[in-house]
């Protein structure tokens, strides 16, 4: 018997059971499906090559998750990087983000963009992320880089999911911050990327193992959940472990989730599954004993030439995950159904073309698929998540994170959404939680 059963340890699911513990409360499990914490939030070692799962970088603008990594991790142990990144296209890299960095590209490419600005349509209430993009950079801007990006990214027709994920993420623009751009005057670095924590040594996995060290309660690991009883208020494992529960926290993906709910008669949730729709991603990390590659980041590829929309150079954010005189790229594939060796195959050989890369020095590859990696703002999404969501709080299950409240999310949103939801969790019950935390705090004198 636990009273809140958490389901993932990954960086939101760790982050609740800090969080609980912190208000004094213990009566709490976290269940993994897998035989080591941190989700999405990984690192892979392979042939003295440290890999992500794609890269991870930590954005941090929140002081109250600056302090707290600082004091589990350590900041000192941590690069603190200003952004180097760029997108391929046209033949040509060109800085990051596209609507401030127009120069190198064609002329015409440079004017379309800048006459489309001036003539864009003032769009009242745009429902689709297309009219979003018109309204905001115009038809020059939608054609070059946002409109096949996204689509390439979600797999999905733009007139078909919304942009109400693009927040902080798509940073707004000017004209006169355009043509600054295209003359080259425009030295501001733009977006909430424009710097990134990256760990010195180990990978990104640092991250989730310095949450979990701060437990005193241990993760349950190879608990796959496999069903969540409503009337019996049971959690049932795979490897056959059962687990009664006052409250449900959930930070694996929504839809899988939801699969396997057993309803009452009352909820009906599994019948939601289908309307929950995400793109998928092949990492294809790649070791290389060559000792120079390329001086960026990462680089985003609009264009469908090209099989991936970014790849990235783990050696520029940390020499220690490479071996001496070694390189190692990620390269990042979206989908929907099957991802064939094709795609590997073709992705491998235009990057060895476009960066100078001899396929023979490759030592090492990694692959991984990612399910449920980009979540799709459909309208069934925009208009139904928010009811449910609530409607589960109703049972007593708080489904939260980038994939648990099915959402475009940071790792800094996933620290915070673990936070406010254990102090949720521990003040909304009232009186008997406090008796409960009480009565496990004098067990412990």
């Amino acid at each position: 018997m636990a009273r809140v059963v958490i389901i993932g340890a990954g960086l939101t699911g760790l982050s609740v059971a800090y969080h609980l513990e912190q208000q004094g409360f213990f009566d709490y499990v976290v269940l993994e499906k897998e035989s080591e914490i941190g989700g999405l939030c990984r690192s892979i070692t392979s042939n003295g090559f440290t890999y992500d799962y794609t890269g991870h970088l930590l954005h941090i603008s929140d002081p109250y998750v600056k302090q707290l990594v600082d004091q589990l991790v350590g900041l000192s142990t941590f690069n603190y990087i200003q952004r180097s990144s760029f997108i391929y296209s046209h033949g040509t890299h060109t800085k990051y983000p596209f609507q401030v960095n127009l120069q190198g590209l064609p002329t015409a490419v440079i004017a379309d963009c800048i006459q489309g600005f001036v003539k864009r349509r003032n769009i009242k209430d745009p429902k689709t992320f297309y009219s979003w993009v018109l309204k905001n950079f115009g038809a020059g801007f939608a054609r070059h880089f946002f409109i096949p990006y996204q689509e390439k990214l979600f797999c999905c027709d733009a007139r078909k999911f919304s942009a109400q994920w693009t927040g902080r993420f798509i940073p707004q623009t000017s004209l006169h911050d355009i043509i600054a751009g295209a003359l080259g005057t425009n030295g501001a670095s733009v977006g909430y990327n424009a710097h990134f924590y990256y760990p010195k040594s180990g990978g990104i996995a640092v991250l989730p193992q310095g949450f979990a060290r701060s437990l005193r309660k241990p993760i349950l690991t190879d608990h796959e959940v496999l069903a969540i009883d409503l009337k019996n208020r049971v959690v049932r494992c795979a490897n056959g472990f059962e687990y009664q529960f006052d409250i449900v926290i959930n930070t694996s993906a929504l839809p899988i989730f939801l699969s396997r709910v057993h309803d009452t008669a009352a909820t009906n949730f599994t019948s939601c599954c289908g309307n929950l729709r995400a793109s998928s991603v092949l990492d294809i990390n790649m070791g290389v004993t060559q000792s120079y590659v390329a001086d960026k980041h990462w680089v985003y590829f609009p264009e469908h030439t090209y099989p991936f929309y970014r790849l990235g150079f783990y050696h520029n954010f940390s020499s220690a995950l490479v071996p001496q005189d070694s390189n190692a790229l990620y390269v990042e594939c979206a989908y929907r159904g099957v991802c064939d060796q094709q795609m590997i195959d073709r992705s491998i050989k235009q990057v060895c073309s476009l960066y100078t890369l001899d396929p023979e020095r490759i030592i090492d590859k990694t692959i991984v698929h990612i399910p449920h990696a980009y979540v799709l703002y459909n309208r069934w999404r925009d208009e139904h998540i928010k009811n449910l969501l609530a409607r589960l709080q109703e049972v007593g299950i708080y489904s939260i994170g980038r994939y648990g409240s099915w959402k475009y999310a940071s790792m800094q949103e996933a620290i915070l959404d673990g936070k406010q939801c254990a102090v949720s969790v521990v003040s909304t019950q009232g009186e008997f939680w406090r008796k409960s935390v009480k009565k496990q705090q004098m067990a412990r004198v």
